[in-house]
């Protein structure tokens, strides 16, 4: 089984794709981190996007189009992908298509986890932690059981992530949406595209993909 999933930043893809890992010993391919996997053990393709970033230019398809195949190819025919921020562009889901195809591979679904914006922002700029021990908690959903204390370990501190404010988390939508919508048509074409509530509860989420990934 070779996926994609899709979702801009706090819909939950990442919680859901390492659920698909535990549940059906799937790989996660972030083309992220295997750009810095690869330049840290210095493979061919790593040596290549090293010299392209040293440069401050942007890593080419064809050093991305390299990595991904390097990996399906230690993977093993068995092993399902979870592609993560790949593809982005037509150019690079037709590119896609050949790399899977040179391994005997085929993209089975395109899962896109729906959100609602402004739902979406409420979700994440109400999140906080405790800054001791990082128990979780958001100002509608969660808040701590005595006020200004962690249930959890007792501390008086928190802190919020910087970057989870009203303004960040609607230019991450934006670029989320034009970044996704040039795939979207292509796959649509090949009838593969599913659409899951991600505002739904963690678990329903869960349920919904792995209903899609049975059918």
């Amino acid at each position: 089984m070779n996926i994609i999933l899709l979702g801009p930043p706090g819909a939950g893809k990442g919680t859901q794709a390492q659920r698909l890992v535990e549940r059906f010993g799937m790989r996660q391919l972030s083309t992220g981190d295997m750009l810095r996997a690869a330049v840290k053990a210095g493979t061919p393709v790593g040596l290549k996007a090293k010299a392209v970033m040293e440069a401050g230019e942007l890593v080419s398809d064809e050093i991305v189009s390299a990595l991904i195949s390097d990996e399906l190819a230690a993977m093993g025919s068995d092993v399902g992908a979870i592609f993560d921020g790949y593809p982005r562009t037509e150019a690079q889901a037709v590119s896609l298509e050949a790399i899977l195809d040179s391994h005997g591979r085929k993209l089975d679904h395109v899962i896109e986890l729906d959100v609602d914006e402004d739902a979406l922002v409420e979700r994440i700029t109400g999140r906080f932690t405790c800054a001791s021990c990082g128990k979780g908690y958001h100002d509608r959903f969660e808040r701590p059981e005595k006020e200004g204390v962690c249930d959890k370990c007792g501390s008086t501190e928190f802190k919020r992530r910087p970057d989870d404010n009203e303004e960040t988390v609607r230019t991450r939508m934006a670029e989320y949406r034009a970044k996704t919508a040039p795939i979207l048509p292509f796959y649509e074409k090949n009838g593969i595209v599913s659409r899951v509530d991600g505002m739904a509860d963690m678990d329903a989420v869960t349920a919904a993909i792995e209903a899609i990934l049975n059918r």
